[in-house]
């Protein structure tokens, strides 16, 4: 049965440290002396019977004072099996309590986690091997099958754990896929001391973690001491949450805050690397029986949820009346599904949007009452809102450039309402990828002592000092212009020249007015080549069916459509795609480079 909540307890979440005292585990072992009984984690499970789930859920849990121990007898247990501070494991653990007990271990260790989501694909995970050499594969079974069929890692990694074998097929698999040891057989040996936890400098490697991939190739970002202790500072300051709050996790890595806030991670039954496969009643039910105060959710699950919970035959929507804070991140959620969800909430209750990446988060914030007051702007061309920095971090839009800028006084900085790339600096602002020094000198900026990270996507701050989002760099397409007619100079509607004669159009905006029309469910501004000219084109998914009769007139509509705002002037050209190819964590982020591919094929001059 679920722990009932006490009181909350005090913990001290000053990213400050002492030199030479960094460690994400200094906040568990503070947590554990002051309030050991306090839930830290809990997860939730449906056992199978017969094949198929149960409907009653299980829930095993640990406080803060068995988390520190367990974490400490693993410590040990990994020095024992030759791992030392300074080695990398890749750790490839469900959500679980296992997940939790490993990566503070790792972390008390001095032992670099790498972090990758499974859901990159094979081609992609073996280059992260292949880049991060690790030393040791901590995972459960099927990603040590995955490991040998594959041969990640084979080059480097001398040390193996299996997690979760508990069955005979998979004791059989560890000794088939030549595992050194288990979980279970680094618990069974008991140690009571307290692990000598091993402190770095706040700008020692902490942690490596895989950008996704879906933008292009995955990136090692070297996480740092104090990009964990800022964004932990960031958590507790900017987004208010306190000690004794209980939290719906549901993206592995923000679990880990729980406990470092001294706040119980709650961790749904769920894939967390498809989160648009999650069973709605699972989440309901982990929130009511623990009371969660916060959700920590992505575009995918907030329209999964509130689908779910706000149906035309469920009246009235159901209420999630512990909910005191929504945080939203990963990709842009549509007003639609925001509006939809927020209608289980309290009066009063918000939907905070955070902008950031895997290099750098939170960066940005704007809760959903403000957001919605963008709508109409958005629906014109303007980009998406995503609100004013959060302390502690400076943000400014420099003029598109695609070679690297060394000096931070080389780069060209634009004044407000200008549409460039995006730069930010602030303590939770990666330095560097790892083993990548090509793309570290595209992305990173020196300036002085400090680094300044471009994050390839593209923007403008209006006059309140407001961020609004125009897209990546990489998916805005630059036509060629011949006359003065056709210039519309620089400006921060979505539609952009220069004095090179390029007339620039930007993904967020021109999809945004296309989406306006009621047939649309959602597009893709692609550059195709006609006569060996860069021509831009928006894939059409359509929300409803549409008749062969109808396609005239719906080309037709959208060319009138387009031709009202300066954002889409000029664009004449759409086809119909039956799925848009997406990224499977947030079910958001369009493939745009396939899309392109596919949309060149069938082209006509």
């Amino acid at each position: 049965m679920p722990r009932k909540q006490t009181h909350a307890p005090q913990i001290n979440t000053s990213s400050m440290t002492d030199s030479g005292k960094a460690n994400l585990c200094r906040h568990l072992r503070h947590a554990a002396k002051h309030f050991p009984e306090q839930l830290a984690v809990a997860v939730q499970s449906h056992p199978r019977r017969f094949g198929r789930k149960a409907t009653t859920a299980q829930y095993a849990e640990l406080n803060f004072g068995e988390l520190h121990r367990r974490s400490d007898q693993l410590a040990f247990a990994l020095n024992q099996q030759g791992l030392k501070a300074g080695m990398k494991a890749v750790l490839m653990v469900t959500p679980s309590l296992e997940f939790f007990e490993l990566t503070f271990a790792l972390f008390k260790a001095g032992i670099v986690p790498i972090l990758v989501d499974p859901g990159m694909g094979v081609k992609n995970l073996q280059q992260c091997f292949i880049e991060s050499a690790p030393d040791a594969f901590i995972g459960i079974p099927k990603a040590h099958l995955a490991r040998k069929l594959f041969a990640w890692g084979k080059a480097s990694i001398r040390h193996r754990v299996m997690v979760g074998d508990h069955s005979p097929a998979e004791r059989l698999l560890a000794a088939v896929m030549a595992c050194d040891t288990s979980y279970r057989e680094m618990m069974r040996q008991p140690n009571l001391a307290e692990y000598p936890m091993v402190t770095k400098q706040d700008a020692d490697m902490a942690a490596i973690l895989f950008t996704s991939g879906s933008t292009g190739t995955p990136k090692g970002v070297v996480y740092s001491h104090q990009m964990f202790e800022a964004q932990i500072d960031a958590l507790a300051r900017d987004y208010q949450i306190k000690p004794g709050e209980r939290d719906l996790a549901t993206f592995p890595l923000f679990s880990l805050f729980g406990p470092a806030l001294g706040m119980a991670s709650i961790v749904p039954d769920m894939d967390a690397s498809k989160p648009i496969t999650a069973n709605p009643d699972y989440l309901f039910a982990a929130i009511e029986a623990y009371q969660c105060s916060n959700m920590f959710v992505n575009p995918a699950l907030i329209e999964r949820l509130g689908q779910a919970g706000v149906r035309l035959d469920a009246t009235p929507p159901r209420q999630l009346s512990s909910i005191q804070r929504v945080i939203s991140a990963g990709a842009p959620a549509t007003i639609a599904s925001i509006e939809r969800f927020s209608k289980m909430l309290n009066p009063g209750v918000e939907v905070l949007n955070s902008y950031g990446a895997t290099e750098s988060l939170p960066l940005s914030k704007i809760g959903s009452k403000a957001l919605f007051e963008t709508t109409a702007k958005t629906d014109n061309g303007g980009g998406i809102c995503v609100g004013s920095p959060i302390s502690g971090v400076e943000i400014d839009i420099i003029a598109i450039d695609e070679s690297d800028i060394v000096q931070w006084q080389d780069a060209q900085r634009l004044p407000p309402n200008q549409i460039g790339e995006i730069v930010v600096k602030g303590p939770m602002v990666s330095q560097s990828y790892y083993c990548r020094e090509s793309a570290t000198l595209a992305a990173k900026i020196q300036d002085g002592d400090s680094i300044r990270h471009r994050m390839g996507d593209l923007g403008y701050l209006d006059d309140k000092g407001l961020l609004w989002m125009c897209g990546r760099k990489a998916h805005r397409v630059d036509v060629a212009i011949y006359s003065h007619a056709d210039f519309d100079g620089e400006q921060c509607d979505g539609a952009s020249g220069n004095s090179a004669g390029i007339k620039r159009y930007f993904s967020i905006p021109c999809e945004r007015i296309i989406n306006t029309h009621p047939k649309v469910k959602r597009s893709a501004l692609v550059a195709i080549k006609i006569a060996e000219v860069t021509t831009p084109l928006i894939c059409i998914e359509l929300s409803q069916e549409v008749s062969c009769d109808e396609t005239g007139k719906l080309y037709n509509e959208l060319c009138h459509l387009a031709s009202k705002h300066p954002q889409t002037n000029g664009i004449d050209r759409f086809l119909i795609h039956p799925d848009f190819p997406v990224d499977i964590r947030h079910n958001a982020k369009i493939f745009r480079e396939k899309l392109a591919v596919w949309a060149q094929k069938y082209a006509k001059e």
